[in-house]
């Protein structure tokens, strides 16, 4: 029940313009729904939607997914190739050295790149981990960066 309310919100957000959380509400109703505001509240939580401005300055929820996925690659692409200095692994870990204070950009940059056999990232104020599925997918991810910041 819950995954077929969770696909219901993300195609209502998809094909409409939605600025509240009752306007989640009332549109799962009309599709023969029986939620309250807390379940949509923890819904939109759980589906990480977010609110973004329309042209005509309304603020909508769409799906942070589709928000990052559809910002340009090459825009964060340069900020990473920008903010790193060096680049290595051990093991299935990948070691990202940045300039100080800019890990964190890169990081969120890196994550938008959806390179194969990333696990998750973490970083703090001049280094990222990437924990990598195997130590072949680190060495590629070692490689596809440093490709990047030799640009």
């Amino acid at each position: 029940m819950k995954e077929s309310r969770h696909q219901k919100i993300l195609e209502i957000i998809r094909n409409e313009e939605i600025y509240t959380q009752e306007g989640i509400l009332e549109k799962l109703r009309e599709a023969g729904f029986s939620v309250t505001q807390a379940t949509v509240s923890r819904d939109i939580k759980k589906l990480n939607l977010i609110k973004v401005m329309t042209p005509s300055g309304k603020y909508k929820y769409i799906c942070h997914t589709e928000h990052t996925q559809s910002a340009s690659p090459v825009k964060y692409q340069s900020v990473f190739a920008d903010a790193i200095r060096e680049v290595d692994s051990a093991m299935n870990i990948v070691v990202i050295k940045c300039h100080v204070g800019f890990a964190n950009a890169a990081c969120a940059a890196l994550d938008t790149m959806n390179l194969e056999g990333i696990v998750g990232t973490i970083a703090g104020d001049d280094t990222i981990f990437a924990l990598m599925r195997s130590p072949t997918q680190a060495e590629y991810v070692v490689e596809t960066i440093r490709e990047l910041i030799n640009r």
